[in-house]
């Protein structure tokens, strides 16, 4: 999936599309399978002014668009 169709549907839908949308939306999709901590990890590394909450924000809205699907994942031990 490509950076200009996530932003085409975002726009078609009436969302803004900023700098930092931008950055989040080239992050998400470079990082298949990544974890939302990891992805904040990785969106603060290149601009440390966007918060947790605009992140998660952001992880929501592509969620409830369909472009990213939420999964639980549960790491086992290796002491167990």
């Amino acid at each position: 999936m490509s950076n200009e169709y996530v932003i085409s549907l975002l726009k078609s839908q009436g969302f803004r599309i900023t700098k930092q949308r931008k950055l989040i939306i080239d992050i998400i999709l470079k990082n298949d399978g990544a974890s939302c901590k990891d992805i904040y990890y990785e969106v603060i590394s290149k601009d440390n002014s966007i918060g947790t909450a605009t992140v998660y924000r952001m992880i929501r809205l592509l969620e409830d668009v369909g472009i990213v699907k939420h999964v639980d994942m549960i790491t086992l031990s290796n002491n167990v």
